[in-house]
């Protein structure tokens, strides 16, 4: 392959390494041992935190596409990127949290149980779907390669949505029910 035809295509190396490192350390923090920090000192604001990143990811996303939708070119970019780092900063805490406190147990009982469970497996499913998805769709834009960009932001955009409302959902049935 010539250079020029190298460059059109996104680095799978380094997008499989980056979800891989990503779903590694979730799964580090999830079933690893736990700091010490004792559960009762583990502030509850982190939880709630996360949950605004994800509804800040929803709104710039939804913003995004509507900026996008009216050419604003410059705007959807800003949103686009910004929703990238707040779900960025959203990970961190994540990774943060659930290292001092491991895997949240849900309380409840039948109809709100099976709702729940019902909410988080495919949110678990899609968080690691999107992740390669959201890396080649930023690729294919910042590479100016728009007709590929758009054609797979086409799936990346809705999957990302569903994590994000469904980020803020497990949230509120987990803390807040």
């Amino acid at each position: 392959m010539e250079q020029n035809q190298v460059a059109d295509h996104p680095p799978l190396a380094g997008v499989a390494a980056v979800t891989l490192l990503v779903l590694g350390a979730i799964a580090a923090v999830m079933w690893g041992q736990r700091s010490s920090g004792a559960p009762g000192s583990v502030p509850t604001l982190v939880p709630t935190v996360n949950a605004a990143l994800n509804a800040t990811s929803t709104i710039l996303l939804v913003t995004g596409w509507l900026c996008i939708r009216r050419r604003w070119i410059a705007a959807h970019r800003v949103c686009m990127l910004t929703a990238c780092g707040a779900s960025a900063a959203f990970l961190v805490g994540y990774l943060v949290h659930h290292a001092r406190v491991g895997s949240v147990p849900f309380g409840g009982e039948g109809t709100a149980r099976t709702l729940y469970f019902a909410v988080l497996v495919p949110h678990i499913v899609l968080s690691a779907v999107v992740v390669p998805l959201a890396l080649v769709t930023l690729w294919y834009a910042w590479r100016g390669h728009f007709a590929r960009h758009r054609r797979l932001a086409r799936w990346t955009l809705p999957v990302w949505l569903y994590v994000s409302v469904s980020g803020v959902t497990v949230y509120w049935m987990l803390y807040r029910l």
